[in-house]
């Protein structure tokens, strides 16, 4: 018996601090990376398991992104853990590192595995398979709700089917659409579309790295837009600086169409509704 607690107190406590474990929720628990994958696990975990992103704050970077000691407790304590992977997310494969962690990764669930490009949550079928890897997950963690989690993951595809249909009537309507990209961020969303990224390699890396193109990438990627050799800029507003807002400023002055995308969801909207709104974005641009 607990000291100071009679035999009846403690009976009607159950196991308190002093002596046991205090009884924990039967609702299951997941962690996401980001409000990007936490919005998608939202959608099948609908309210039957409770759903927290590390990083909702759109100026957080994931690649250098470190956890306090709240996240990482967060982090350890989950049901399930639900990541980008890819080396996108790092901070979360050391917080698991060693432990007998239920993950989704999304960046194993692509289907084009030649295809290294770690923004998998643009990428629709990712997107869908990472949907049925969490549905199938919550149903271990609480069979009692299995079947609402699938019912979940299938009306999730079936909204993500209208992104699909924008990007494939792009692809149809305007194929081979020539565009640049402040960065490689919205990959998955030109490849669905059928457009062509002319901008260098080079250029594009340096900028997801943070480190100053070369001078002959930098007039390269500016020859794109001055010389109105792509129809649209796809621009990250997370990472600007002077070399990626000049570029805008020219595709501004050379009358083309900034499409801008970001790593992590703007306020108020879920994963469908950006993504929907970022196609048709394209979709505008390149018309």
């Amino acid at each position: 018996m607990c000291a100071g607690l009679t035999a009846g107190a403690v009976a009607a406590v159950v196991l308190t601090a002093c002596g046991g474990s205090s009884t924990e929720s039967d609702t299951p628990s997941i962690v996401a990376s980001t409000d990007v994958w936490g919005s998608i696990a939202s959608a099948v975990a609908g309210t039957d398991a409770q759903v927290d992103s590390i990083i909702t704050d759109p100026a957080a970077d994931p690649h250098s992104f470190e956890t306090s000691a709240t996240d990482t407790a967060k982090i350890s304590d989950a049901d399930l853990v639900v990541f980008n992977g890819g080396h996108y997310d790092e901070f979360i494969e050391q917080a698991i590192s060693g432990k007998d962690k239920r993950t989704v990764e999304a960046f194993e669930q692509r289907t084009d595995k030649s295809d290294d490009n770690e923004h998998v949550w643009y990428d629709i079928t990712t997107v869908a398979a990472v949907a049925d890897r969490i549905a199938a997950e919550l149903g271990e963690i609480d069979a009692p709700n299995a079947t609402a989690y699938t019912e979940r993951a299938v009306t999730f595809k079936n909204q993500l089917m209208g992104v699909s249909a924008i990007t494939g009537a792009i692809a149809t309507q305007f194929p081979g659409s020539p565009v640049a990209q402040s960065e490689p961020l919205a990959h998955y969303l030109l490849v669905a579309a059928g457009a062509q990224d002319k901008t260098p390699h080079e250029f594009q890396e340096a900028i997801e790295q943070e480190t100053d193109p070369a001078p002959a990438a930098v007039a390269a990627t500016r020859d794109l837009i001055t010389g109105k050799q792509v129809k649209a800029l796809i621009y990250n507003v997370q990472t600007q600086g002077k070399i990626t807002e000049d570029l805008r400023a020219a595709a501004q002055t050379a009358g083309i169409a900034v499409v801008e995308v970001s790593e992590t969801l703007p306020e108020g909207v879920d994963y469908v509704q950006w993504q929907t709104a970022n196609a048709q974005a394209l979709a505008a641009a390149l018309r």
